[in-house]
């Protein structure tokens, strides 16, 4: 456990007295990227919160608002009812995310509008059968 700043000791020399004893245990031995530079930034910028960042794209995750969140959500959920592999699936996509896109639009979050409305099912079906007759066409059972 990290021991409590004394009182009356100045914060730069305790933070100096932790980092220094830290040191002397090898704590700072054999870091990933030890003795190598920092990776250049591809923007000259400097940004305070580069390294929250960094880490958000290293962990694969994604801070956007929550109606930007759904907006892509939607978008992607339309490319894959029309990637579907049937009708049934095609429409059960669409009614999932039209769920979730009313419930937004009559209980908005905080941050900037949603800019959606729920997908007509039948008229992003029909889209489908269109797409997949021009590429090639449909398999057996595929409208189920």
């Amino acid at each position: 456990m990290t021991e409590r700043k004394p009182p009356g000791v100045p914060f730069d020399s305790w933070v100096d007295k932790q980092i220094r004893d830290a040191q002397e245990r090898g704590e700072f031995d054999r870091l990933p990227g030890a003795g190598e530079p920092l990776p250049a930034e591809v923007d000259s910028t400097y940004d305070e919160l580069w390294w929250v960042r960094r880490k958000l794209a290293r962990e694969g995750l994604a801070v956007l608002p929550p109606a930007l969140a759904l907006r892509k959500e939607a978008e992607d959920a339309l490319a894959a009812a029309y990637a579907a592999p049937s009708e049934r699936i095609a429409r059960k996509i669409i009614e999932d995310v039209n769920v979730k896109i009313r419930d937004m639009m009559f209980k908005p979050p905080p941050g900037p509008p949603l800019g959606k409305k729920p997908y007509d099912v039948e008229a992003v079906v029909r889209e489908r059968r269109q797409r997949r007759a021009a590429a090639g066409g449909d398999g057996p059972g595929s409208a189920v």
